[in-house]
C-alpha cells in the first residue's frame, strides 16, 4: 500500500501560517513586557499608597495621645481598623518601638511582635519593603511615631500599612485580562485579514507553493527560448509585457520590455493590428524583410488585461507559393497549348489525307516559326536564364488570358550579369508580380497589352512593365503598394499582397520604385536596383509618363 505524501503548502498557506505566528508573538510578548512593567507599577504605587497611610496615621494627633493612655490597644484598633477600610489597605499596624503590636487585622496577633524590619525607622527614616508576614507577601511602609507634646521629640511607636502582593497581583490580572482581550481582538482581526488577503493570493497563484511556481518559471523561460515562432504580451495599455527571442528577430527589435507598441516603430498596418481590440486570425503583414503571419488574443479575466501575439514567419513560404502560382500557370498555359498543338496536328494530318500535302508543310511550318521567333524574340533581348524563362512562362499566361505580352526593342539584359546581392528568387519576385498586376489591369481593355522592358545601365538594374488598363488614380498612388490594396474583389487567396511584397524587396535592396500615367492610358511600373554595392550609376533614360504623375518610393528613405 503506498503511502500517500503530503503536498507542500502552498506560497498563500505558507504566508498565512507565518504571519498569524508573527502576530501571535508580538502580542505575547507585549503582553509579558506590559504584565512585568505594570506590575513593577503597581507595587511602586502599591508602596507610595502604604507610606502616605503609615505617615498619615503617625502624624495624628490622636494616634499619639492614645499611646500615652495605660491601654493604647483600646483606642488605636478602632481607629487602626476604620483607617485600612477607608484607605483600602491590607493591614495597619501601630507597634512600640520594641515591636509589640498595639493594633492588627488579626485581634489574635495583637501584643505579639511584628514580623518585618524596624531598624532603619527606629533611627528616624520612614522606608518601604516588600516582606512575607502574618497575612502573607506584602508591600508595606514601616513609619516612626515622634512625641511632640512633652517639649522633646523621641519615637514613641511604629506605624506599618501595607498592601498584600496578592491583591496587587489581582489588580494586574485585570489590566492584563484587559490588554490581553484587546490583544485578541487585534489578533482576530489581523488574522481574518490575512486570510482575505491571503485568499486572494491563492486565487492569483492558484493555490501552488512556492517550489511549484519557480518551477513553473523555470518551464517558462524554457519554453520562451525553445519556441522559434514569436510571441509577445501585451499588458492592458499595450505595453510589451513579454517577447521572446523568436519576436525580436521577427520584428528587429531589442529590448522594448515596457514600452508601448505604437513606439516599436513597425510599419502602420501591424501596428494597427497588435492594438487592435478585436482578435485577429492569420493576418499577413509585412515588415522590412519578412512576410509574418499575426494572430491576437485578447487576455480576459473580468477586465482587459492585455493581448497575447504570435508571429510566424513566412517569408520563403509566400516566395514558394508565388513560384507555385507561377508554375500552374504555365502547366495551365502548356494545357492549352497542348490543346491547340493538338488541333494543329489533326489539322496538317487532314490536310495529308487529303493530298494537300504541300499546304500540310507549310501550315506546319509557319507555326514553328512563330513559336521559335517569339523564343528568340524573348532570348536574344534577355538572356538571362531566369529572367528569360518567366518572360516566357507569362507570354503564354498572358496569351491564354487575352494579353499581349511583349519585351521591348530597348530590353537588354545579358546572362551574367546579376550578383549575389541581387540573387534571382528576388527579380522573379518583382517582375512577376509587375506583369501578374498589368495582365489584371490591362485584361478586358481594348488592345490589352503588356510591354515589359529590361536593362543594365550605370550599375543599375531596370525594370519597367507598361499596361493598357485604367491606369492608377493619383489618389492611389502611394496606397497601391500597401498590402491589402486592390482595386478588384478579393479572390480565394486574397489579393494586395504582390505589389506589397515588390517594394518590400526594393526596400531591402535600397532601390527605387515608382508608378506614372503611361502615354494614351495605363500606368507604368519602374524599379531601379542596383547590381553591386558599389555605388549606383548614372541616370537612364527618363521614362513615358508626365513627371507630375510619378510617385517615386526610394528603398532607403
Amino acid at each position: 500500500m503506498r503511502i500517500p505524501v503530503p503536498r507542500p503548502r502552498s506560497l498563500a498557506g505558507q504566508l498565512f501560517a507565518m504571519q498569524a505566528v508573527l502576530i501571535a508573538v508580538l502580542f505575547s510578548g507585549y503582553a509579558v513586557f506590559t504584565y512585568l512593567s505594570d506590575r513593577g507599577q503597581a507595587e511602586d504605587a502599591a508602596g507610595r499608597q502604604a507610606a502616605a497611610v503609615a505617615q498619615s496615621i503617625a502624624d495624628a494627633p490622636s494616634t499619639r495621645d492614645a499611646i500615652r493612655t495605660e491601654d493604647p490597644t483600646s483606642a488605636l484598633q478602632p481607629y487602626a481598623l476604620r483607617v485600612q477600610r477607608d484607605a483600602e489597605v491590607d493591614f495597619v499596624t501601630i507597634m512600640n518601638p520594641r515591636g509589640i503590636r498595639w493594633t492588627h487585622p488579626d485581634d489574635r496577633q495583637i501584643g505579639q511582635h511584628f514580623r518585618g524590619h524596624t531598624e532603619r525607622a527606629l533611627r528616624g527614616e520612614p522606608f518601604t519593603e516588600t516582606y512575607t508576614g502574618t497575612l502573607g507577601p506584602s508591600v508595606r511602609a514601616v513609619v516612626p511615631i515622634y512625641d511632640r507634646g512633652t517639649g522633646r521629640e523621641h519615637i514613641v511607636g511604629l506605624v506599618s500599612a501595607g498592601i498584600r502582593v496578592e491583591e496587587i497581583s489581582k489588580r494586574v490580572q485585570e489590566q492584563l485580562t484587559a490588554l490581553i482581550g484587546g490583544a485578541a481582538g487585534a489578533l482576530t482581526l489581523g488574522a481574518v485579514g490575512t486570510y482575505v488577503i491571503n485568499a486572494r493570493l491563492r486565487r492569483h497563484t492558484h493555490g501552488m507553493n512556492a517550489a511549484e511556481l519557480s518551477r513553473m518559471h523555470d518551464y517558462h523561460q524554457a519554453a520562451l527560448h525553445a519556441v522559434r515562432e514569436g510571441l509577445l504580451m501585451l499588458d492592458g495599455q499595450f505595453r510589451v509585457a513579454l517577447i521572446n527571442d523568436g519576436g525580436r528577430e521577427l520584428l528587429g527589435v531589442g529590448d522594448v520590455v515596457g514600452r508601448s507598441v505604437a513606439e516599436l516603430g513597425l510599419p502602420a498596418p501591424l501596428t494597427g493590428a497588435l492594438l487592435a481590440s478585436e482578435p485577429r486570425v492569420d493576418e499577413v503583414h509585412l515588415t522590412a524583410e519578412r512576410v509574418l503571419v499575426v494572430n491576437t488574443s485578447p487576455v480576459s479575466g473580468g477586465e482587459r488585461r492585455g493581448t497575447v501575439v504570435t508571429l510566424r514567419d513566412v517569408t520563403e513560404l509566400q516566395s514558394l507559393m508565388g513560384e507555385l502560382d507561377s508554375e500552374r500557370g504555365f502547366t495551365q498555359a502548356l494545357r492549352s497549348q497542348a490543346h491547340e498543338a493538338a488541333n494543329r496536328l489533326h489539322t496538317v494530318v487532314s490536310l495529308i489525307e487529303l493530298g494537300r500535302a504541300e499546304e500540310a508543310v507549310e501550315f506546319a511550318t509557319a507555326e514553328l516559326e512563330l513559336a521559335q521567333a517569339l523564343t528568340d524574340q524573348v532570348v536574344a533581348a534577355v538572356s538571362e536564364p531566369v529572367l528569360a524563362a518567366l518572360l516566357l512562362g507569362k507570354t503564354a499566361q498572358a496569351n491564354e488570358r487575352g494579353v499581349e505580352l511583349v519585351v521591348s526593342e530597348d530590353s537588354r539584359l545579358d546572362d551574367g550579369l546579376l550578383s549575389d546581392a541581387l540573387p534571382a528568387r528576388d527579380l522573379v519576385t518583382v517582375l512577376g508580380n509587375l506583369i501578374d498586376n498589368a495582365v489584371d489591369a490591362a485584361q478586358g481593355s481594348v488592345g490589352a497589352r503588356v510591354t515589359v522592358t529590361a536593362y543594365a545601365e550605370g550599375g543599375e538594374l531596370v525594370l519597367r512593365v507598361t499596361d493598357t488598363g485604367t491606369g492608377v488614380d493619383p489618389a492611389h498612388a502611394e496606397a497601391v503598394f500597401r498590402r491589402g490594396f486592390s482595386t478588384k474583389p478579393a479572390g480565394p487567396g486574397g489579393r494586395g499582397l504582390g505589389l506589397a511584397l515588390v517594394r518590400q524587396v526594393v526596400t531591402r535592396h535600397q532601390g527605387e520604385l515608382s508608378v506614372t500615367r503611361a502615354e494614351g492610358g495605363g500606368a507604368v511600373f519602374e524599379v531601379r536596383l542596383r547590381l553591386a554595392d558599389d555605388g549606383i550609376g548614372a541616370a537612364v533614360p527618363a521614362q513615358r509618363g508626365s513627371p507630375e504623375d510619378a510617385v517615386a518610393l526610394r528603398g532607403d528613405a
